[in-house]
């Protein structure tokens, strides 16, 4: 299958958490190679579970989910859609999160679509589809 979703990292904890309900069932309807994560979304997954209160199980939740949605790597075009995006935002006047920055470099260089429930973050971005599928 043609990858089509790149997941923001609140749409993965969802998954995890199996809440809201809608989310997983989305997912679950899915056929397998739809979807991915960013590398940047993988990062930040590992870093919520090393501040956790159960490490180790977390991270352990983490890899299981990593099994169901493949990790994506970054490379040179990733970068050029960041400078493009920042520089772009900062003329505007408008800011958004570093790592969301990152994901959405990543998201647009595939020409992808993302799926997040922080549209108000991402919808700054031109030229980046967004999803959100807990409305």
């Amino acid at each position: 299958m043609m990858l089509k979703y790149i997941l923001d990292t609140n749409i993965c904890i969802y998954i995890a958490k199996e809440n809201p309900i809608q989310v997983l069932e989305r997912f679950k309807s899915l056929s397998p190679g739809i979807v991915g994560m960013s590398l940047i979304t993988h990062a930040e997954l590992l870093y919520g579970a090393a501040k956790s209160n159960n490490p180790r199980k977390t991270k352990q939740l983490v890899s299981q989910l990593t099994e169901l949605i493949p990790v994506l790597s970054v490379d040179n075009n990733v970068a050029e859609h960041y400078a493009d995006i920042r520089a772009s935002l900062a003329k505007q006047g408008k800011i958004i999160g570093n790592n969301d920055l990152w994901i959405a470099a990543h998201v647009r260089s595939k020409n992808k679509i993302l799926v997040t429930n922080n549209e108000k973050e991402f919808c700054r971005v031109e030229e980046l589809t967004v999803e959100n599928w807990c409305s």
